[in-house]
């Protein structure tokens, strides 16, 4: 029979190898006597011979505490060493002290039977051959030697796209990955040699999740090096950044000491040095590290020890930090070696959605739309899909009641995202909304903070088993405020998107200065906007609201709601398809998710449509150029994306997605009443139009006469040229002919 999942994760954390040895031992000793249980010391005796043969035969294995061999171990540091596993395993053991035994629960052999006691000695057996060749294959010592050799000579390039920060970014902390003890699912792990310039202590950190995700604040074990390389520790420390940011340095140095003795008294710190002969220079930041360093490990250049002795080190700190973590910061009283972790939940990496998939996808989600008694036109579905995709924020603009935010509404139920399972939130902006605290939180009286409805969304779906989940935040008229006022910290945040650790995550959202408690810092620090958060904002354009500033337009794909057809009407033959769409409730965030933050990511297997596309917003950039409306590397990058991910899906031809992009990116900015407004506008015309419309455009003769032979064509009743972009080409034509009527034009009074 399949073992029972709680069986399964015995092995998910372990510090060290004992859990699978003892229950190795311990199967070998029932199966050897035919017993239901068997002697405690036969057990214990077992045990250490696999340690003992395994070092006698050169392989390597976990050390024993304070000595080089096992065969030096004595009977009571033996039974100090076993009790570890004994109680991380006591859902599934017992050990009578009376009668020194030791078995297998008994609701556990009942659901096992043999065929389970021998699929739990193979999975016991496999975890401890992987534990095993993982301590045999870590090296990085070399590493830490090449850093102290070169980084003080390397300082004279720079710092972007060295091999060093290669080192401390990506080659070491996968290095350490792979170590048994460094599981993903517990710990963080990154380097850093700085961000712009050399750092001058660059370091690298492993941050237990349920303590920090932030070197800022907090405890956690960091290997530092000193300023002139002649030096690096490994030191079990404090966050300093928050501390010096919320009390001023003095006062900050005065708590990191106070703590730092603190858990010198509350935990065993063995093999660590502490004192405070830890020397960093660096200034400012040297003391700062020193101030917060709670214990350390010193290695001096040329004198780094081997592999196995910086495993043993290292295997050393971190049971420390797990001790401090668990009796103190969790409140735990088990003083185990090897607890299973706090929450149930393992994060699992979702699975990216084929390309090929995409457009049955789109086609399902479209399907149910239609079954809920809502049409939109042609390719709407496929454009507010490639638009979520380019950039997480998207804006549904026109008339009130064309169905703007009943889109997004049904668009997040199809792939299963409701108010009830709280991934679908509408917040309705107040018109009062003058700061990102309407929207964001604040901190009251009492110095606690309070979320504010954005907020709680983002904190939920950060939560790791949320993690895949698509997240939909609708802003309703959401320019019935001035936008830039309280959505300025937002549109700023997801300008600093960057991939980490296979994410895309973003700087902190919620300022430290607002979070006082211990509880608030837990729940809201470190919030950035989570990769599966889609923003959507509606807004009606009329005398009641306010324009949008190009920071705004930069930022997002506007998608229009303005052309009406009244006369659609439900389809019952629809409403009756037996195709459940209940299905994409299973897609995780991934279907949505940007596979790009920078052209340079999709440059290399993009080359020829990106040339392309980027030719063609240089003719329009010079057009656009004479209104100062010209655009940037951020709209050119956004545009390339769309243009990319349509092609990959073959969602629409090339012309069609350009011509969204023309509509959605560049008509926006347009607006005035100068001549040059005229002219930008008619030379837009005329390519949108393109050469098989049967229409001319004299640029020259239209500026000084009457241009309605353009416009009228769009007029009701009329039917339109053949353009080679129809949708900018109709919002042109609008957009003359309320210039030639005002005196005034702009894309959001058409």
């Amino acid at each position: 029979m399949p073992l029972l999942d709680t069986i399964k994760q015995i092995f998910k954390r372990k510090q060290k190898s004992y859990k699978m040895v003892l229950i190795l031992s311990l199967i070998e000793e029932l199966r050897g006597s035919h017993r239901e249980r068997v002697s405690f010391d036969r057990i214990k005796e077992r045990f250490l011979n696999y340690f003992v043969t395994e070092q006698d035969r050169g392989n390597r294995v976990d050390h024993p505490p304070g000595r080089e061999s096992w065969a030096e171990v004595t009977p009571s540091q033996l039974k100090d060493i076993i009790s570890s596993p004994v109680n991380a395993l006591s859902s599934i053991i017992f050990f009578n002290t009376q009668d020194n035994s030791m078995g297998f629960q008994s609701t556990i052999i009942s659901q096992l039977g043999e065929e389970g006691l021998v699929e739990l000695k193979e999975l016991a057996q496999q975890e401890l051959e992987n534990y095993n060749t993982a301590l045999k294959e870590f090296s990085i010592k070399q590493y830490l030697d090449e850093i102290m050799d070169r980084y003080v000579l390397a300082k004279k390039d720079s710092s972007a796209s060295h091999p060093l920060g290669f080192l401390l970014r990506q080659a070491i902390p996968n290095e350490l990955k792979a170590l048994p003890f460094l599981s993903e699912d517990y710990y963080i792990i990154e380097g850093s040699i700085g961000k712009g310039r050399w750092a001058a202590i660059p370091w690298l950190a492993i941050l237990d999740k349920r303590v920090t995700q932030t070197i800022q604040r907090g405890e956690y074990v960091v290997y530092l090096f000193a300023e002139d390389m002649s030096t690096v520790y490994l030191t079990l420390a404090q966050g300093v950044t928050a501390p010096i940011r919320e009390k001023g340095r003095k006062e900050a140095y005065v708590y990191l000491r106070a703590k730092t003795k603190e858990v010198r008294e509350f935990i065993p710190l063995e093999n660590m040095n502490k004192d405070e002969n830890i020397h960093l220079m660096g200034r400012e930041l040297g003391n700062d590290y020193q101030a917060s360093t709670i214990a350390y490990v010193k290695y001096e250049r040329g004198k780094v020890p081997s592999d196995e002795q910086l495993v043993r080190d290292l295997q050393n700190v971190m049971e420390n930090y797990r001790l401090y973590v668990e009796r103190r910061v969790l409140n735990e009283t088990a003083s185990t070696l090897e607890v299973e972790p706090v929450t149930e939940y393992m994060e699992s990496v979702p699975e990216p959605i084929n390309d090929v998939e995409i457009p049955s996808i789109l086609h399902q989600i479209q399907s149910h739309i239609r079954r809920k008694g809502f049409f939109f036109p042609q390719h709407l579905i496929e454009n507010f899909y490639l638009s979520l995709k380019t950039k997480p924020f998207v804006i549904l603009a026109g008339i009130s009641g064309t169905g703007k935010t009943r889109l997004v509404k049904l668009f997040a139920e199809a792939l299963g995202a409701t108010g009830n399972n709280g991934q679908f939130t509408l917040i309705p902006v107040r018109p009062d909304w003058s700061d990102p605290a309407d929207l964001l939180g604040y901190k009251d009286l009492s110095g606690r903070f309070k979320p504010g409805p954005l907020t709680e969304v983002l904190v939920e779906a950060r939560k790791p088993e949320n993690g895949h989940k698509p997240y939909f935040i609708c802003m309703d008229e959401m320019n019935l405020a001035r936008v830039e006022h309280y959505f300025s910290d937002l549109l700023s945040v997801l300008e600093t998107q960057d991939w980490r650790e296979g994410k895309i995550q973003t700087q902190d959202l919620i300022s430290s200065t607002m979070l006082d408690t211990s509880e608030d810092q837990v729940k809201f620090g470190s919030l950035g906007v989570p990769e599966n958060v889609f923003l959507i904002g509606t807004v009606n354009m009329d005398e009641t609201t306010h324009p949008f500033s190009k920071k705004v337009l930069d930022r997002a794909n506007t998608l229009e709601f303005n052309y009406i057809n009244l006369q659609q009407y439900p389809d019952m033959s629809e409403q009756e398809e037996t195709e459940d769409p209940a299905d994409l409730a299973e897609l995780n965030h991934l279907f949505l998710r940007s596979d790009y933050l920078q052209l340079v990511d999709a440059y290399d297997a993009n080359k020829e449509l990106v040339v392309r596309t980027t030719e063609r917003l240089v003719k329009i950039n010079a057009l656009l150029e004479d209104v100062h409306a010209h655009v940037g590397f951020r709209v050119r990058d956004a545009i390339c994306f769309y243009m990319i991910y349509n092609e990959r899906y073959k969602l629409m031809s090339e012309e069609e997605a350009f011509d969204w992009q023309l509509l959605q990116k560049i008509l926006p900015r347009i607006q005035g009443s100068h001549s040059s407004v005229r002219r930008v506008l008619l030379n837009l015309m005329k390519g949108a139009l393109g050469t098989g419309s049967g229409v001319t455009v004299n640029i020259e003769d239209l500026m000084d006469n009457d241009a309605s032979p353009l416009y009228l064509r769009w007029a009701a009743g009329q039917t339109p040229p053949t353009a080679k972009h129809p949708q900018s080409a109709r919002k042109l034509a609008f957009m003359l002919r309320r210039l030639e009527e005002d005196g005034f034009t702009s894309y959001w009074l058409s």
